[in-house]
């Protein structure tokens, strides 16, 4: 699994004034951000992943590019229907479907779609029309925060030409700096078939020893342990270190603020990645108004990874399906949309 060497964050915490609402919308620009970062280090599939949108067995990229073209044109243009055409292709297959469109009209259909669509439409169809590279680097341009893989960073610095790691150091500070940076450059090896049950216990050990054990956290130990190991080796080193401390109520007592949320959400994330997204799906349905963009960011970029095994976490810790909630907490035709587009049509009700 390789994780990118570039990453944009500004946090414009001297901006805001010493106002609660300011407070607030730093405190959700902050943990967006680290949601970000989170799922682009969850970015690779692997073990039982499954994804909810599969390829089109009977694909043709020119039927697309015609019944888009015809479906653009009608007075009142049909968003279900255009969803229904790209849902139900891969990301691969909709580039092909683009590019014939591209040749049939000269035009971008990213761009025509932009025009005919508005609203929670046109940010699904936006994201599933880029590549998942393209759409990582605009979501750390549009919202100056996340991690990218190495080719996010390589497509970030085509497209806005600028490094993201250098703005890293530009935009935060301290430990959370040291963390971001340190994830920006890390190359994780693929995880493997071979268990270092020494290494396990040495990790372990030195997670304790650097926290809990001792006054005053060593978090560069911290964050080389975090940063350089495979996840399903991650996975054993927190399963060993319970016989030492729980480890987020260890990250709980030695740090705070920015740093204490990412090491939080990655820990959750290494632990349980389909339980960790189907929390933060649930988040962004319930508080102050549906966060849109979570959602949606969320949606667009699981769907191909592991969609499968967010939904059945999602209903055993919330009670019901992720279908049902979308059903209720969202409005017009965008919970259609998105139930199309990233649930998967197969026993959706039920889970």
């Amino acid at each position: 699994m390789h994780i990118g060497k570039n990453t944009q964050i500004e946090f414009s915490a001297i901006q805001f004034q010493a106002s609660t609402g300011d407070l607030e919308a730093y405190n959700l620009q902050i943990k967006g951000t680290i949601v970000m970062f989170v799922n682009m280090v969850c970015s690779v599939k692997g073990g039982h992943c499954i994804g909810s949108v599969k390829a089109s067995t009977n694909f043709d990229a020119e039927w697309d590019a015609l019944n888009i073209e015809r479906t653009i044109k009608t007075e009142g243009v049909d968003e279900v229907t255009i969803v229904n055409i790209l849902t139900n292709r891969r990301n691969a297959q909709r580039q092909d479907s683009a590019f014939a469109w591209q040749r049939r009209t000269k035009k971008e259909l990213a761009s025509a779609l932009k025009s005919a669509l508005s609203g929670h439409p046109e940010m699904v169809i936006w994201g599933l029309l880029n590549t998942p590279a393209q759409y990582d680097a605009s979501e750390l341009k549009a919202s100056m925060k996340g991690l990218g893989t190495d080719e996010d960073s390589s497509v970030y610095k085509e497209m806005y030409k600028t490094d993201l790691e250098k703005d890293i150091i530009l935009d935060t500070y301290g430990d959370f700096r040291k963390l971001m940076v340190a994830l920006a450059k890390v190359r994780r090896a693929e995880d493997g078939s071979v268990i270092d049950y020494e290494l396990i216990d040495q990790d372990a050990w030195d997670f304790y020893d650097a926290g809990v054990k001792r006054k005053g956290t060593d978090v560069p130990k911290w964050i080389s342990i975090m940063t350089e190991q495979t996840v399903s080796h991650l996975q054993k080193v927190f399963d060993r270190y319970k016989s030492y401390s729980p480890s987020r109520e260890s990250i709980k007592k030695e740090v705070t603020g920015d740093l204490e949320n990412a090491l939080m959400n990655l820990v959750q994330c290494i632990q349980n990645k389909a339980l960790y997204f189907a929390d933060r799906v649930y988040y962004s349905m319930k508080g102050k108004g549906i966060r849109d963009k979570v959602l949606i960011r969320i949606m667009v970029s699981r769907s191909e990874v592991d969609m499968l095994n967010i939904r059945p976490e999602f209903k055993r810790k919330y009670g019901k399906s992720l279908y049902y909630y979308i059903q209720q907490d969202t409005k017009g035709d965008y919970p259609e949309i998105l139930c199309s587009a990233f649930i998967g049509p197969q026993n959706h009700i039920n889970t």
